[in-house]
């Protein structure tokens, strides 16, 4: 029998025994999207503004910084404006009460290219952070360490071509490394990439780009799968205004956009990355056996947790509000999926997908992730790797 809220699913006649767990799928995900959204007090899109918020901001003539770490007993900025000292004029104070510390500073106190880091106290213990939400990442070429930057130049990016200069269609996709795609033995650069490779793939007849590896990432042979900072463009192949000129390129040429988006794990690296960042491991991922991905050796996010939807459906946004991307490949989602990971499943029969393996609240995410950049990009490309066949993934 037709179902009127599970569409197409329904028309499979090998999916009626399961029809019942359909519903309660379909059921969670709207559960779980009245949680974030108050029932409908507000839109999915505007819970999905994290990273106007936290992070290192200059509004009305002043820095704004703020961070979420309810473990957390102090706070410091450090950088090159204090001279690498803690000092108490940096300290950033309790603000709301759930574990959102924050910062106000004059507008001289730091400038544009300025490194820093946040000192960080937790009961027992202490250890240097990047902020969650930093917008770029450097690594020192000596030391190899990676510190937050400071960006903020006198003039903004103007876009030309926010969007393709035709509409794509059907995609047909190039799927690309910037740092890998030059010929000489180096790591090739956003602009070179825009010099030499973007003629290349135009003349092919393709008409997408998929790149990979554009969140910063410490160990480049991870070929960008190991994300530290979420909301970083890649500062190995330049600056993000390159990377914005390069999008403007594509689009000119015709091409739409769109980027791996690694929301299935996370670097373990706790120096440059979320995990252990206020001196939990369950602040962003779950806690014990299940926040590990020993095949990966990497960090798996928690989905039930409100404030690590907001950082994730926050970044879903940033980059199509950032830097115009035409949507996303949704990276290794069969290790959100299932409590197995995947792992040692041949998914032989429709029975594997309904005996219990399933994590809803990563299905509910990938959900409201879609129907968000939807939202915001009615026009937007979403794909989903999956090697599982999951039925009804992309109904």
């Amino acid at each position: 029998m037709r179902s009127p809220h599970l569409a197409k699913l329904s028309d499979d006649p090998w999916l009626e025994p399961f029809l019942g767990q359909l519903r309660q799928r379909a059921d969670h995900i709207r559960y779980l999207e009245n949680r974030l959204t108050s029932d409908g007090n507000i839109t999915l899109n505007t819970f999905a503004n994290a990273h106007e918020y936290y992070g290192l901001h200059f509004r009305s003539g002043k820095w704004i910084f703020r961070e979420w770490a309810p473990n957390a007993t102090a706070i410091y900025l450090v950088g090159d404006f204090s001279d690498w000292n803690q000092l108490d004029a940096y300290a950033l104070h309790y603000g709301d009460g759930n574990g959102v510390w924050e910062i106000e500073l004059s507008a001289e106190t730091m400038a544009h290219g300025d490194l820093y880091k946040l000192k960080m106290y937790w009961p027992g213990g202490e250890g240097d952070r990047l902020p969650a939400y930093t917008r770029r990442a450097v690594q020192d070429p000596e030391t190899h360490v990676f510190c937050a930057q400071i960006w903020h130049p006198e003039t903004s990016y103007v876009w030309k071509f926010p969007n393709p200069a035709e509409p794509v269609g059907a995609p047909l996709v190039y799927e690309s490394h910037v740092g890998m795609a030059q010929e000489e033995a180096k790591v090739g650069s956003y602009l070179e990439y825009k010099e030499k490779i973007l003629p290349r793939v135009v003349a092919m007849g393709y008409n997408t780009i998929q790149f990979m590896g554009i969140m910063e990432h410490p160990y480049y042979g991870s070929f960008g799968y190991h994300v530290s900072n979420f909301f970083a463009a890649s500062s190995r192949f330049g600056t993000p205004e390159e990377l914005k000129e390069l999008v403007d390129a594509c689009h000119e040429a015709g091409l739409a956009v769109i980027m791996d988006l690694v929301h299935s794990h996370a670097v373990k690296n706790e120096a440059e990355g979320i995990s252990c960042f206020d001196g939990t491991l369950y602040q962003y991922f779950h806690d014990g056996d299940r926040g590990d991905h020993d095949a990966w050796d990497s960090r798996c996010f928690d989905y039930a947790k409100p404030e690590v939807l907001h950082f994730l459906l926050s970044n879903a946004r940033y980059w199509l509000d950032e830097y115009n991307f035409d949507g996303y490949r949704f990276d290794g989602i069969t290790s959100m999926l299932y409590h197995h990971r995947g792992l040692g499943t041949a998914f032989t029969d429709y029975s594997c997908y309904f005996d219990g393996s399933v994590d809803l609240d990563a299905l509910a995410y990938l959900a409201l992730s879609n129907q968000l950049i939807h939202t915001v990009r009615p026009d937007a490309i979403t794909i989903a790797e999956d090697v599982s066949g999951m039925p009804g993934l992309v109904a």
